[in-house]
């Protein structure tokens, strides 16, 4: 049976947004795993996923203090049914961004990144799959808040989809 997957960063509350929208904690709680890749501004925050998701695998990002440092790391790295992922916050420029990923991380299928709020769906020249699912809470020069949501099953990334949040 396919594990679903939730991607989400930047998620900025309270800064950004009071709140999550509905919609995203509906995602979080209905995903086998959920990947959050930095930019919680608040523990309490990061408590209220733990709490709701089945599993999480989270980053800090470089807008989270020294809570959320001490909590979570830089970067991780997680093999779900044979396909691994790694994630960190920020990749840096657009600009190259592929070929420096692999370099940096040659053992994953998978990259999961935050930090610019653009969704960001590209395979590199070697393979590694990078995903960055924009910002739930804010667009900035993007049409619309987004997360991403996938699957696994048998080895394989499936069913990579952007999803526009609407507004409670």
């Amino acid at each position: 049976m396919p594990l679903r997957l939730l991607f989400v960063a930047d998620t900025h509350v309270p800064n950004r947004a009071r709140m999550l929208p509905s919609q995203v904690w509906a995602a979080v709680e209905s995903a086998d795993v959920v990947f959050h890749a930095g930019d919680w501004v608040t523990a309490s925050l990061l408590d209220e996923f733990e709490h709701r998701s089945r599993r999480l695998i989270a980053v800090h990002g470089n807008n989270d203090g020294p809570e959320l440092r001490r909590r979570l790391p830089g970067t991780t790295a997680v093999t779900l049914d044979g396909v691994r992922f790694a994630m960190v916050h920020e990749t840096g420029p657009a600009r190259g961004r592929e070929e420096r990923s692999e370099a940096l991380y040659p053992d994953a299928d998978v990259l999961v990144f935050g930090h610019s709020h653009i969704p960001w769906d590209t395979t590199a020249p070697k393979g590694l799959r990078l995903l960055n699912p924009g910002s739930p809470t804010d667009r900035r020069r993007q049409p619309v808040c987004t997360y991403l949501t996938a699957s696994v099953d048998d080895g394989a990334l499936l069913d990579v989809q952007l999803v526009e949040v609407r507004k409670d």
